[in-house]
């Protein structure tokens, strides 16, 4: 069907850009040469969508709108008068687009992309539908380019209402990427009718915080700066107009996700001085104290911390998206030192590990501060869903039988706990002490992850020990009185495996129990000699791996096929010393119970890539039956369990031993 004559009074409410830029992105995908990568896709776009809103901006009702295809008219004039419209573009916004750009689009191509929105009015469209549209667009294109990672709304929208912004405040993002926690700030304070507030964003990637300004550009044109400069730089060397705008201690507010990772640390003398966690601290008398001495780096996210606490004002308050590892981290506990000596923590919110799936599988969480020094009590939450799957495919609330949960208007409910915990943070009242809202008083050795102060897992202990079966006893207070004694393996080196028929113990060769015996990893008898009288490997050990990712907790009771082998240094042993204080398989029965478990899974951590339990197995509490007779069953059983295990075994050895 031929065009018809498109005057700016025809054009039609919008309702639904994301699924038009879809559509486009799909041919573009298919069809266009040249223009098949998502960001080169989403630059072209945005320069289409801008030379649109500029078209509608400069035409009266009555007047035919340049951005459509006429009847009768060539691809090749079209394109000509959307080249004259790109030229008024960049002058109009010389602080967006650059004067050499253009639009580089086959006529045909073009024409077809400009079919998809001429219909539309862009300028008078609800700013969430624009604001939804470009984050699909920005969104698919760019994602993980050191260490940058884009929040998910809802993430965003919790800290958002946990903070709290409003009507003259000064607001600064100092990563802002492509302006995503700006934006989001921008159309919550609009939402509420705020006045006289500023919008502050820096990025050092200067595409980025060009999309940022093209993104608040189409939300809220008047109450932004955005500028390109390395935040952790020092001020000084920021232009005059970014100094002036982004002065330090000015901030009532400040909401970011850093780029973070050990890969990409900061380096340089110069700009490490300006900032306390860029110098080597050490711990002295239970204190850490910081040195005289410069790091040689630092990672990013560290940095960002203090640069945040020198941008805020007193009173002004942060939240800051960080890896978990900082959170735990016995090397990292100096960087909440400074924070404690700088700021009152107000809450922290631990995140699923699909949070930032698919684009990076590391596991954050959220800490809130205020520029204070009063300390407080910390709201602490942990969300176990968050809309999403590792995929990054939506996920809906299931009711027991199976079936979706619906709302009122009959709209199936994501499965999704950021909103409510922003609520019960705002109303301690609806707190009901689990995971997704409790507060703590006192914070355990410089340990701020929420999953360690689990409050449903201290009722349940709590309820074992006054129904008066049980008495709780620690491991540490078992190696206290020497009852267990624990050492860690050894790493020998990959060079040796292979070279011998002795078994070489890792974390994966822990299964269902037992020790599965990989030959491929076997060592020489020279090696074992070097490594056995340190490891002491007898029968009835326990073997406990304690680092790995998905694997802490497993264990394996040694048999008398196992004594033979060398251990890994990511598993720990366990020998009861005092058997008749404490039976070596009702001990083995204790690690492996749901309480046990569930106590090991919050006490594990993540340092860099590594999980890791850590020293922590001596937290681990360990109800013990207050019924000898109890134990002697329990204790019977897995005994029974482990000699049939090695029964069969030792008959699978044997029959392949004789095989032809």
């Amino acid at each position: 069907m031929l065009p018809t004559l498109q005057y700016k009074r025809d054009l039609q409410p919008l309702h639904n850009l994301k699924t038009v830029l879809r559509e486009i992105r799909d041919y573009f995908a298919g069809n266009v040469t040249g223009i098949t990568r998502d960001e080169t896709i989403a630059q072209t776009m945005m320069s289409l969508l801008f030379c649109k809103i500029v078209d509608e901006q400069e035409t009266h009702a009555h007047e035919l709108v340049e951005f459509a295809n006429r009847p009768n008219e060539s691809a090749d004039k079209l394109a000509r008068r959307i080249e004259n419209l790109f030229q008024r573009v960049k002058q109009k916004r010389a602080d967006i687009f650059d004067a050499t750009e253009s639009i580089e689009l086959a006529p045909d191509d073009l024409a077809h992309v400009v079919s998809k929105l001429q219909d539309y009015a862009l300028l008078n469209a609800d700013r969430d539908i624009i604001a939804d549209a470009f984050e699909e667009l920005v969104g698919t294109a760019f994602r993980g380019g050191e260490g940058q990672f884009f929040t998910p709304r809802n993430v965003v929208q919790m800290m958002i209402e946990m903070l709290d912004p409003s009507s003259g405040e000064r607001i600064i993002d100092p990563a802002c990427g492509s302006g995503g926690f700006l934006a989001y700030i921008s159309r919550h304070l609009l939402h509420h009718q705020a006045n006289k507030y500023a919008i502050v964003g820096i990025d050092k990637d200067a595409f980025l915080s060009r999309l940022a300004k093209i993104y608040l550009s189409l939300i809220d044109e008047k109450n932004y700066r955005l500028f390109c400069e390395n935040s952790l730089e020092q001020s000084t060397r920021w232009n005059e107009d970014a100094q002036s705008a982004a002065r330090l201690g000015s901030f009532d507010l400040i909401l970011t996700n850093p780029p973070f990772g050990a890969k990409i640390p900061v380096i340089g003398k110069e700009l490490l001085r300006q900032y306390e966690l860029g110098h080597r601290w050490i711990e002295k008398d239970g204190c850490w104290q910081r040195t005289t001495e410069l790091l040689d780096k630092q990672p990013p996210q560290v940095l960002f911390i203090e640069r945040c606490l020198q941008l805020l004002k007193p009173g002004g308050r942060a939240g800051i998206v960080l890896p978990e590892g900082v959170f735990g981290n016995p090397s990292d506990r100096y960087i909440w030192e400074y924070i404690r000596q700088n700021a009152a923590i107000m809450a922290i919110v631990s995140l699923p590990p699909e949070t930032f799936q698919p684009s990076t599988h590391t596991k954050t969480s959220v800490v809130f501060f205020e520029k204070a020094s009063m300390s407080r009590r910390v709201f602490m939450a942990v969300a176990k869903t968050i809309g999403h799957n590792k995929n990054g495919k939506e996920v809906f609330k299931i009711n027991p039988d199976g079936s979706f949960v619906f709302d009122a208007r009959g709209d199936k409910i994501v499965d999704d706990d950021a909103p409510e915990i922003a609520r019960r943070y705002k109303n301690p009242k609806l707190a009901h002490n689990d995971h997704l809202g409790f507060w703590v008083d006192a914070i355990d050795d410089h340990i701020f992850i929420p999953e360690y102060y689990n409050p449903e897992l201290k009722a349940e202990l709590l309820r074992l020990e006054q129904s008066g079966k049980y008495h709780l006893v620690t491991i540490g207070d078992l190696v206290e009185a020497g009852v267990l004694e624990i050492r860690r393996g050894n790493e020998i080196g990959s060079q040796f495996y292979g070279t011998g028929d002795v078994p070489f113990v890792r974390t994966t060769d822990i299964v269902n129990w037992e020790i599965k015996m990989d030959p491929v990893k076997a060592i020489a008898e020279e090696v074992y000699a070097q490594y056995r009288r340190q490891q002491d490997v007898r029968q009835n050990d326990i073997l406990f791996v304690n680092d790995g990712t998905f694997l802490i907790g497993r264990t394996a009771m040694i048999t008398r096929l196992d004594t033979r082998i060398v251990i890994q240094s990511h598993l720990k042993k366990i020998r009861v010393v005092k058997p008749e204080s404490l039976n070596p398989f009702y001990l083995f029965y204790l690690l492996n119970s749901n309480i046990a478990q569930k106590q090991i899974a919050v006490k594990t951590f993540t340092q860099a890539t590594l999980s890791t339990i850590g020293n922590r197995l001596r937290d681990i509490i360990l109800p013990i039956s207050n019924d000898p007779a109890e134990i002697e069953r329990i204790s019977r059983q897995v005994q029974a369990i482990v000699e049939e295990k090695t029964r069969l075994r030792e008959q699978t050895m044997q029959l392949i031993a004789t095989s032809i």
